[in-house]
């Protein structure tokens, strides 16, 4: 693209195109100031170009995060961008559709809220920040209860399953809050109620459940955690109770199972984060938080200031952010309505259910997704004696198409998968052409011959040294044990979660 140009101020060199100027050939630098200007379209094409590189949004299938929104919404969000949202005196319509928002998602989540009352809850920065806050809730309202029976209360705990987004153990070490996870196993992974119950003792603040598995899109058993942790709560007399992290399915549930139970119909949940940037199909950036009552929510963690105007009340870990997300996610509430939040739900399972039939009918892989939670499309490869899921995901890319492949938490390591996300731009016809493609890489990959003889695939031997120190060689000769501890190694190195796939 030809892109005229004004004259530089500090040169007497007259650009006619940005390609022929100087900017084409100098480096910048990438990691200081540049020391002198340049022209704005220079600017603009420099940057233009290095984001050439980056993928493309709607065909990233490893994101949850709506890619795509409609023509009258991204006016909305150009027009209010360079609205700060902390100021809430100076625009005190954003701040009203704030609140029309948390109440409108409060009554979609059963919150016992009459018609004229006012929900709790707050707009934040994805679901992280939602966790956060709702963890901290947890926290000082466990601690408050410690302080007036006159009991320790510095050694809090939460408890989640393995399958838990990276966000819940960036709250346990930020907020020094022992994390005890349900581990998993093969063919079941998501939390336990039962195991998840067991672990709770007198210093959890609460039991995190999730309403869409990041690594499966699967539910967990809300109801039965509920009637399990009564249970356990009315023997002990303690008063645990439960958060749900419906990052991804609370926009999907309450539209595709309106009778499934898991959200303030339940007594025990006393919180809900969701994420508008999922399937609240909003751009990214925005998440909510809805709490149970007022009394769920200690008035110490509120804050209120008044340098802005008037006196605000505020409960966020940030400040500053731009009102443009909260907007969008009005205009999608009144946009869609119930109806339509439904027809997209619809249209994101039929066609999960279309790419589920493609790939069993190749034969080559098990789908590890379930039929009931988010349009996720979950699969491993039967025989990874000659090549893997993480090469098939490589493969995919050349066609355009970001397939994260990974392997699950504890104590399912071994197992290694794809993963789909289906969103509201993802059509048949795409679904159709991803098929398509993988057959593709499959009979590439097929011609290919094994990185590894099949004996060195399935058996390894690791040097040993006992206390005389000769050489001895320890032999495993099961691949399962054989990709535990390739993965325990990685993992070693890694030092972080690797199921925070977003």
């Amino acid at each position: 693209m030809v892109v005229t140009t004004t004259s530089i101020s500090d040169s007497n060199e007259n650009l006619h195109c940005t390609f022929a100027s100087r900017y084409v050939q100098e480096s910048l630098p990438k990691f200081k100031i540049p020391d002198r200007s340049m022209p704005k379209e220079a600017a603009f094409q420099i940057v233009n170009d290095e984001l050439m590189l980056d993928g493309n949004p709607r065909l990233n299938l490893a994101s949850f995060v709506s890619t795509w929104m409609e023509p009258e919404c991204d006016k909305l969000i150009m027009s209010s961008i360079n609205k700060n949202y902390v100021d809430m005196d100076e625009y005190p319509v954003t701040t009203e559709l704030q609140n029309r928002c948390v109440n409108m998602l409060a009554h979609l989540f059963h919150a016992p809220v009459g018609d004229d009352e006012t929900a709790i809850g707050v707009g934040t920065v994805g679901s992280s920040e939602a966790i956060m806050l709702a963890g901290l809730a947890f926290k000082r309202k466990w601690q408050a209860r410690r302080k007036a029976e006159g009991k320790p209360f510095d050694k809090p705990n939460i408890v989640t399953g393995a399958n838990v987004q990276v966000c819940w153990e960036k709250f346990a070490r930020y907020f020094e809050v022992e994390l005890k996870e349900v581990k998993l196993k093969e063919g079941y992974y998501v939390m336990d109620p039962a195991k998840a119950v067991e672990m709770v003792d007198e210093n959890t603040i609460c039991v995190a459940a999730i309403l869409g598995s990041t690594l499966t899109g699967e539910f967990e058993d809300v109801k039965l955690l509920n009637e399990l942790l009564s249970k356990k709560n009315k023997e002990t007399g303690w008063d645990t109770p439960i958060h749900v992290d419906a990052a991804s399915g609370g926009f999907i549930a309450p539209f595709l199972w309106p009778d499934l139970e898991w959200d303030f119909r339940l007594p025990l949940v006393k919180s809900i984060n969701v994420s508008g940037h999922k399937y609240g199909l909003v751009y990214a950036g925005v998440g909510w938080v809805i709490w149970r009552s007022k009394e769920d929510l200690p008035e110490e963690l509120v804050f209120h200031i008044n340098y802005l105007g008037s006196d605000q009340p505020t409960f966020t870990l940030n400040f500053s952010k731009g009102s443009y997300q909260i907007i969008a996610q009005y205009y999608q509430l009144i946009r869609l309505g119930f109806q339509g939040y439904k027809s997209i739900m619809e249209n994101c399972m039929a066609n999960a259910k279309v790419l589920t039939d493609g790939i069993t009918k190749m034969g080559r892989f098990d789908i590890v997704s379930k039929d009931v939670g988010v349009p996720v499309v979950a699969f491993s490869l039967r025989d990874s004696s000659k090549y893997t899921v993480f090469e098939v995901s490589e493969h995919l890319r050349r066609f355009g198409w970001i397939v994260p492949a990974y392997t699950m938490p504890p104590d399912a390591e071994h197992v290694a998968v794809l993963r789909v996300v289906i969103r509201e731009d993802f059509s048949h016809s795409l679904a159709e052409r991803l098929v398509a493609d993988i057959e593709n890489v499959l009979k590439e990959l097929d011609t290919h011959p094994p990185r590894l003889p099949t004996k060195a695939a399935r058996v390894t031997a690791e040097k040993v040294h006992n206390d005389k120190g000769d050489g001895l060689h320890q032999f495993h000769t099961d691949i399962v044990e054989t990709q535990k501890d390739i993965v325990k190694h990685w993992r070693k190195i890694a030092g972080k979660k690797t199921s925070g796939v977003c």
